[in-house]
């Protein structure tokens, strides 16, 4: 009987997608100890309390939206029903991007506007960091117009980018042709001023934490805005480096002392964005070979040994195989070799970027360090990506609600004999 009490509790509680503190303490100890029953006063309990707490939760957001809506005119409420209405009831022909944080619908508003609605998961924990884009005008960042919460859900509405996220273009070898070179450096450019706004002219000192392709709407012009601010962390300086236990990014993306060690600065976004120029020079990804230690990608490590062959130009994408300018092609390559390093200290600033993607004088560029040798056998701490550590077989895991609640759980696997 202690058996079918515990299964029932377990479901319950991940019903309820461990949102609130008490709901996570009471999960953990049924996994772990697994013989402890409740009786059927204790459950309804919990779950009054649980309900009780989930109905502060949406009380808390609302007010937090509220206000943020007081401070910034331009952002608005939206009537749950007209979103429902402008998706065609959550319709799947209407999404046009997904992922852990939920789901984006484009949207037909009923005054003739077309938005992209993001539908966040009941999990997810993107919602106050996302409403940080407020604080950030810029023409090279995508504009929030406004919220939803409406129950259990919670909906942010963005302007609509035609050509959607970069990734859906660059990979794909008939889209690819859309790009031309001239478009291709338009994008870098576009998303280097975005980041020096970001990085030194806002109101805050912001990291965007997972700048990758998915990242990156094109609007009908193909230019660029940087999307999905779910990761962004602000810093007390320009120039400071902070710590946390709970990296948030993409492998192949995101910098090598952020993934291993959970330090973070701004030169962590200046790493993501050589990766990208490389990608969009190249329409290749960059795969990480963590097996054998690396730190930065193959598409870094093959960039940066075509540069000291001498054949750079080797990394251009087939379909701008023709164009007349190769040498920009060549020094954009060798601009993203010198964001790319290992270590941040090495790395160039954003406005070192912007004043060297001008083209206005010849500059003798420094010489890209050359990345860390592979090694031959398995995982090193070095190449541990958020908190995964292969060699110990650990996993740690953080569950965050939308209230100031955490827990952590670590899993060891027992190594075979």
């Amino acid at each position: 009987m202690a058996t079918e009490r515990v299964q029932s509790v377990a479901a319950s509680c991940s019903n309820l997608n461990t949102r609130t503190q008490e709901g996570v303490v009471e999960f953990t100890e049924i996994i772990v100890q697994g013989g402890i029953g409740k009786n059927g006063e204790q459950l309804l309990e919990e779950k009054v309390h649980l309900q009780e707490q989930k109905i502060k939760d949406v009380e808390a957001l609302v007010k937090l939206c509220t206000c943020t809506q007081e401070s910034y005119p331009g952002f608005k409420k939206y009537d749950f029903l007209q979103i429902v209405d402008g998706t065609e009831k959550f319709s799947e022909k209407r999404i046009i991007g997904s992922g852990g944080f939920g789901t984006v619908y484009k949207g037909e508003l009923s005054d003739g506007t077309t938005v992209a609605i993001k539908r966040l998961d009941e999990h997810a924990t993107d919602f106050n960091s996302e409403l940080q884009l407020l604080s950030l005008q810029h023409c090279n960042i995508i504009k929030l117009l406004g919220w939803c919460v409406h129950g259990k859900e919670r909906i942010l509405v963005y302007e609509f980018m035609d050509h959607g996220s970069l990734d859906h273009i660059i990979f794909d070898k008939t889209k690819g042709a859309l790009l031309s070179w001239y478009k291709r450096l338009g994008i870098i450019k576009g998303l280097a001023d975005g980041l020096v706004y970001m990085h030194e002219h806002s109101l805050l000192w912001m990291m965007h934490g997972d700048l990758k392709p998915n990242n990156v709407l094109l609007d009908h012009d193909m230019n660029p805005k940087i999307a999905d601010f779910g990761s962004a962390r602000t810093l007390s300086s320009e120039v400071a480096q902070e710590q946390t236990s709970r990296a948030v990014g993409t492998r192949g993306y995101i910098a090598p002392e952020y993934a291993s060690r959970g330090l973070y600065s701004l030169k962590a976004d200046v790493f993501s964005f050589g990766v990208l120029i490389l990608v969009i020079i190249s329409g290749r990804k960059n795969v990480m070979l963590h097996q054998q230690g690396d730190t930065v990608g193959s598409l870094v490590r093959d960039a940066w040994h075509m540069w000291n062959d001498g054949r750079l130009h080797e990394l251009v994408d087939p379909i701008l195989s023709d164009t007349c300018e190769l040498d920009e092609i060549v020094g954009c390559a060798h601009v993203a070799l010198l964001c790319a390093k290992e270590d941040p200290k090495d790395r160039l600033t954003m406005s070192d970027v912007v004043a060297l993607l001008n083209f206005e004088s010849v500059i003798l560029l420094p010489s890209p360090k050359q990345p860390s040798q592979l090694s031959n056998g398995g995982a090193t701490r070095d190449n541990l990506l958020a908190q995964f550590d292969q060699s110990s077989r650990t996993i740690d895991i953080t569950i965050t609600s939308s209230a100031p609640v955490s827990t952590r759980v670590r899993i060891i696997l027992e190594s075979q004999a």
